[in-house]
C-alpha cells in the first residue's frame, strides 16, 4: 500500500528532481505506396528470395541477439556517425527501385502511344502512300499537337508531385553511440534498457545501413529487413507479403512451427525477422538492420517484376467506356460514308481518301490530351495549397464524393491537445494523478499519441537531475486497439514494482476493484461497490459532457520478484482518478463541413472516442447529433440493418477500427462514393476501403501511406477546395466529349446527306483535315475553362448512357444549318456543277469550322452563354484566333494550297443569320433538355 506522504508527494518530487518531459518530434514519415505492396498483398505464395539474401536473413534469425550483432560488426547501442557513414558509402542509400522518372524521349513515346494517336498514324501514312502530301501534314500537325501538349501538362505534374514530396522527411529512429544528450540518452536506457550509452535520432531511411539499430513503436513502417533484437508484445502487419489479413507476433527469439513460426523454413516464417513494406500494428521493439535497399526482400521483387496492376479504376473504366462509345459510333459511320461516296460518285480512290478525312474527324484524338491537362491542372492548383494528391485520379474522385467520413481527433479537432484537469475519481484535483499519468506517458515506448505529449508538456521539471536515478521501468504491456489501455511497471529507487495503467474510461474500470478514497477518509482504498461506480462514473461523465476527454488512471503495487508483466496482471487495479483534456475543433472544421454540405456531400463522423464528447465536438462544428450510434451496437447488425443505420445515423463512436471499414464498405455498397479522412493507425482500414482516401500532415505512417491524398495545411477549407477542383475537372473533361460526340454525329449526317445528293464531294479531303485540325487547336484551352457555379454544386459520376443521349440530340442540330448551308451554296450562288465545287466547298468549310467553334460556347455552360456566362480568357483567345483563320483562309494567299476558293461579300450576310439561327435553336433545345434530362 502506498502511504499517504508518498501518495500525495510524487509529483513534488518529480518536479524537484527529475528531468523535464521528453517530447518526441512529430515524425513526417514515407506516404507513397509502391505499386508492389498492392500486388504482393494479392499474391497466394511468396515469391522466392535470391539465395545470398536468404542466407544473411536466416543466418541472422538463427543466430542469438549478440551473434546477430557481432556478425554485422554492430552493437547494442548501434554504430558510431562514422561506421554508419563508411558502410552507407559501401552499401549505397536504402532505396527501392520505384519506377525511376521516365527519360523525356520515352515520357514522348508514352504521351504519343494511345489508340487515337496509333489511328491518325496509320491515316497518315496511308495519305502518304497515295501521294496526299499535304494530308499527310495536316494529320501530323494534328499527332503533334495531342501529344505534345499532354507532354508539357503531364511534365508540368509531375514536377509539381516531386516538389510535394520534397516536403515530407521519410525518416526512421536509430540508436548512435556518439551522438545522445543526457535526456535523450535518459530516454533510450529506459525503453531499452541494453542502450544506455546510444540515442535514438531521427534519421533519413535512405540513411540507413547494415548493423545500425533501429527503435520500432506502433504506426512506424519497418524501414528494412530486419532482426529483431528486443520486443514488447510486438504485432506486425505483413499482409502485403505473405497474404495474413491478421497482424503476426514478433519475439526477439526465433521459434518453432508451434509458435505460428518454422525456424527452418524461409525468411518469411521466422518470428523474429520484419521487413521492409510492413508495418507496426502495435508494441515496441529495437531491430538489427540486415538488409538495406535493393538487397531487402521487397526490394528484389521490384528489381525483378516490372508489370503493373492493370485493373482500370472507376474514373479510368468511364474514360474508356466513353471512347470505345465514340470509337464504335465511327466504326459504324465510316463504311457507310465510303459506300455512298463510291456508290454515288464511282471514284473510290477519292470516296476513300475522303473516307479517310471523315475517320479522322470522328476520332476524338485529343480526349488522352484533355483528360491529362486537366488532371494535372488540378494536381498542380492543388500542390500550391500544399496537397499531396498521389494519384491524378483522384482529383476527380474527390469531385464524386458524395460522402465523406471522418475521424474526429487530429482531424477535425486540433494536434495541441490540451491537460485541462487531473483529478481524483470523485472530482477534486489531485497531484497523485498526475505523477502516475506522468510516468505512464514517459516510460511507454509505444506512439506517444497527442495525449501522451499533453500529459508531458504539462509538467515542467529542473533538467539538472535525471529520472534513471529515482526510477527504473520494469516492464511494459503496449497499448492495443482491443483493450484500449497500456500499462506500464516501473520502481522507485529499486522497492517494491508499481503497474501503472492509463486508458479509456470503460477499459479501465472493468479492470479496477478499489477506488482511491477521497482526502480525509480513514482508509486508502475502497471497495468499487455499485454505489461508489456510480459516483466515479458521474464525475467522468459531468467531464464528458464539458466536452471534455477523459482517460483514466489506476495502479496496483506488485512483488519486486516478478520481473515480466502481461495483461493477466491488468485486474485487481486501483482507481486513482481521471485526466482530462481539451480536444477543440480546428477553425477551419466547421466552415469546412457547411461547404461540403453545401456541395452535397454527406459528412459522417466515425471514432473511437466517448460518445458524449464526439457528441459535443460535433456540435461545436455544426453537425446535428440526433443519436449516435456505437461500436457494440454495429457488432450486432446484420449488413442489411447495418445499411439501412447508415441512412439514419451521422455520428458513430467507440468504434474499433474494423467498425469503421464495415461502415465505409456498407455506404459504397449502397452506390455511394466514399472519402474517409483519418490520422491514425485505428483509420488505415477505413482509408483503404474507401473510393479516396484523405490524411493530414500529423498522420500516423501507415494511416499516410493508405491514403491517396495528404493535406500538408491544417486547415481543412483545402477539402471543399479539393472537391471543387475535383468538380472542375469533370465538367471540362465531359465538355469536350459533349461537344465532340455531338459535333462528330452531326458531321457525319451532314456528310451523308450531302454525298447522296451532291455530284462533287461536299468537302475535299484535305480540306476536312484542315478544318478538323484548327477545331483541336480551339479546343486545348478547354482544361482551363470556368465552371459554373451550379455545375459543381453537387457530385458528379460518370454516365456513357447520358453522353450518347446528349449525342443524338444535339448533333442533328447542327445538320440542320449545314443542309441549310448545302442549300444556300447550290441555289443562291449556284455552286452546282464540279466547276463550281471550290465555292460550294468553300462555303461549307467556313460554315462548319464556325458552328463548331460556336458550340464550344453554347454547350459549355447551360446558362446563356457571353451573357450570363462566360468563357475563360483562353478559351475566348482560342476560339477567337480560330474563327478569323477560318474566315481569313478562303479569302487570303493560301487560299490555292487547300484548293478554296474567295467567297462573295452576300455569303457572309447568308453565314450571320444561318449561326444566329444556329444560336437560337441550339438555346431552345438546350433548355427543352435541361428541363427533362438536367445537364449532368
Amino acid at each position: 500500500m502506498t502511504d499517504p506522504v508518498r501518495r500525495t508527494g510524487i509529483i513534488d518530487r518529480l518536479r524537484r528532481r527529475f528531468t523535464g518531459a521528453l517530447r518526441r518530434q512529430h515524425r513526417l514519415r514515407h506516404f507513397g505506396r509502391h505499386p508492389l505492396q498492392d500486388r504482393l498483398g494479392r499474391r497466394g505464395t511468396p515469391q522466392p528470395l535470391p539465395a545470398e539474401i536468404a542466407r544473411v536473413l536466416l543466418q541472422a534469425a538463427h543466430d542469438d541477439p549478440a551473434a546477430a550483432l557481432t556478425r554485422l560488426k554492430s552493437h547494442a547501442d548501434g554504430l558510431s556517425q562514422r561506421e554508419a557513414a563508411a558502410r552507407l558509402a559501401r552499401q549505397g542509400p536504402n532505396e527501392v527501385e520505384h519506377d525511376p522518372p521516365l527519360p523525356w524521349w520515352l515520357h514522348l513515346w508514352h504521351c504519343y502511344q494511345n489508340p487515337f494517336n496509333l489511328l491518325l498514324t496509320v491515316l497518315a501514312g496511308v495519305s502518304y502512300l497515295t501521294k496526299d502530301v499535304k494530308a499527310t501534314l495536316v494529320i501530323g500537325v494534328m499527332v503533334l499537337l495531342s501529344t505534345g501538349v499532354r507532354f508539357v501538362q503531364e511534365g508540368r505534374s509531375n514536377r509539381a508531385a516531386e516538389r510535394l514530396k520534397a516536403m515530407v522527411s521519410n525518416t526512421a529512429t536509430v540508436l548512435r553511440r556518439d551522438r545522445h544528450t543526457a535526456a535523450s540518452r535518459s530516454a533510450a536506457a529506459a525503453a531499452h534498457p541494453g542502450a544506455q550509452a546510444a540515442a535514438g535520432v531521427e534519421l533519413a531511411m535512405r540513411r540507413l545501413v547494415p548493423g545500425d539499430v533501429v527503435v520500432l513503436s506502433a504506426g512506424d513502417m519497418i524501414p528494412a529487413d530486419c532482426r529483431v533484437l528486443t520486443a514488447r508484445d510486438l504485432f506486425v502487419a505483413q499482409s502485403a507479403m505473405t497474404g495474413e489479413s491478421l497482424p503476426v507476433e514478433k519475439f526477439s527469439e526465433n521459434r518453432g512451427a508451434g509458435n505460428a513460426s518454422d525456424a527452418s523454413g524461409g525468411p518469411l516464417e521466422q518470428s523474429n525477422l520484419v521487413f521492409m513494406g510492413t508495418s507496426v500494428v502495435s508494441g515496441s521493439a529495437t531491430a538489427l538492420v540486415l538488409t538495406t535497399g535493393t538487397r531487402t526482400y521487397f526490394g528484389t521483387l521490384a528489381a525483378r517484376v516490372t508489370a503493373t496492376d492493370s485493373t482500370p479504376n472507376a474514373f479510368q473504366a468511364g474514360v474508356n467506356s466513353v471512347s470505345w462509345l465514340l470509337i464504335r459510333f465511327a466504326m459504324v459511320m465510316v463504311p457507310i460514308v465510303l459506300l455512298i461516296n463510291g456508290l454515288t460518285k464511282g471514284n473510290w480512290p477519292e470516296a476513300f481518301l475522303f473516307t479517310l478525312s471523315v475517320a479522322v474527324g470522328l476520332t476524338p484524338e485529343m480526349l488522352p490530351m484533355i483528360v491529362t491537362t486537366t488532371l494535372a491542372k488540378g494536381a498542380v492548383l492543388l500542390s500550391r495549397k500544399k496537397v499531396v494528391v498521389k494519384r491524378l485520379d483522384a482529383i476527380q474522385n474527390f469531385g464524386a464524393m458524395d460522402v465523406l467520413c471522418t475521424d474526429k481527433t487530429g482531424t477535425l479537432t486540433q494536434d495541441q491537445v490540451v491537460l485541462g484537469h487531473h483529478i481524483d475519481a470523485f472530482g477534486n484535483t489531485s497531484e497523485e494523478v498526475l505523477g502516475l499519468a506522468f510516468l505512464n506517458s514517459h516510460y511507454q515506448t509505444g506512439l506517444k499519441n497527442l495525449l501522451d505529449r499533453a500529459v508531458l508538456a504539462h509538467i515542467e521539471l529542473p533538467t539538472e537531475l535525471k529520472l534513471e536515478q529515482d526510477w527504473r521501468k520494469i516492464d511494459e504491456i503496449p497499448f492495443d486497439f482491443e483493450r484500449r489501455r497500456m500499462s506500464v511497471v516501473v520502481s522507485e529507487r529499486n522497492e517494491r514494482h508499481q503497474l501503472i495503467c492509463k486508458g479509456a474510461l470503460e477499459e479501465v474500470l472493468a479492470c479496477c476493484t478499489q477506488v482511491r478514497a477521497e482526502p480525509g477518509q480513514p482508509t486508502r482504498e475502497s471497495t468499487l461497490d455499485a454505489t461508489l461506480f456510480a459516483r466515479v462514473s458521474q464525475a467522468a461523465r459531468k467531464l464528458n459532457e464539458d466536452g471534455l476527454r477523459v482517460v483514466a488512471v489506476a495502479t496496483k503495487e506488485l512483488p519486486t520478484s516478478q520481473a515480466t508483466y502481461s495483461v493477466a496482471d491488468e485486474t485487481g487495479l486501483t482507481l486513482v482518478g481521471y485526466i482530462a483534456f481539451l480536444d477543440p475543433p480546428k477553425d477551419s472544421a466547421a466552415p469546412a463541413l457547411e461547404k461540403l454540405a453545401a456541395h452535397g456531400v454527406h459528412v459522417k463522423v466515425l471514432t473511437g472516442d466517448n460518445e458524449l464528447v464526439t457528441a459535443r465536438v460535433c456540435r461545436q462544428v455544426g453537425l446535428a447529433v440526433d443519436r449516435v450510434l456505437l461500436g457494440p451496437q454495429i457488432d450486432a447488425m446484420d449488413d442489411a440493418a447495418l445499411a439501412l443505420a447508415m441512412q439514419q445515423h451521422q455520428v458513430f463512436a467507440k468504434l474499433a477500427p474494423m467498425q469503421k471499414e464495415r461502415i465505409v464498405r456498407s455506404l459504397r455498397a449502397q452506390g455511394h462514393v466514399v472519402g474517409y479522412m483519418g490520422d491514425g493507425i485505428n483509420d488505415a482500414p477505413a482509408l483503404r476501403a474507401a473510393d479516396i482516401g484523405i490524411s493530414v500532415d500529423s498522420a500516423v505512417d501507415i494511416a499516410k501511406e493508405a491514403a491517396d491524398i495528404i493535406l500538408l495545411e491544417k486547415s481543412l477549407l483545402v477539402l471543399d477546395q479539393g472537391v471543387v477542383e475535383g468538380r472542375n475537372t469533370f465538367c471540362n473533361m465531359l465538355k469536350y466529349i459533349r461537344m465532340t460526340a455531338s459535333s462528330n454525329f452531326g458531321n457525319v449526317l451532314s456528310v451523308l446527306v450531302a454525298s447522296a445528293f451532291l455530284p462533287f464531294l461536299p468537302m475535299l479531303p484535305l480540306q476536312l483535315l484542315v478544318q478538323n485540325l484548327m477545331y483541336d487547336i480551339s479546343q486545348t484551352a478547354i482544361p482551363f475553362d470556368n465552371v459554373d457555379a451550379e455545375l459543381v454544386a453537387q457530385p458528379l459520376k460518370w454516365n456513357p448512357a447520358d453522353i450518347g443521349r446528349f449525342m443524338v440530340f444535339f448533333g442533328p442540330v447542327s445538320s440542320v444549318f449545314d443542309i441549310a448551308t448545302f442549300a444556300v451554296m447550290w441555289w443562291v450562288f449556284s455552286a452546282q456543277t464540279l466547276a463550281q465545287q471550290g465555292l460550294f466547298q468553300s462555303g461549307w468549310f467556313v460554315e462548319g469550322l464556325l458552328t463548331q467553334t460556336l458550340i464550344v460556347h453554347m454547350i459549355r455552360t447551360p446558362r446563356l452563354p457571353f451573357i450570363e456566362s462566360r468563357a475563360a480568357l483562353p478559351l475566348l483567345v482560342a476560339t477567337g484566333c480560330v474563327v478569323a483563320a477560318g474566315l481569313w483562309l478562303p479569302m487570303g494567299p493560301l487560299a490555292d494550297d487547300f484548293k478554296l476558293q474567295a467567297l462573295p461579300a452576300a455569303y457572309f450576310l447568308w453565314l450571320a443569320g444561318i449561326l444566329a439561327g444556329y444560336a437560337v435553336l441550339t438555346t431552345v433545345m438546350k433548355r427543352f433538355y435541361l428541363q427533362r434530362f438536367g445537364w449532368q
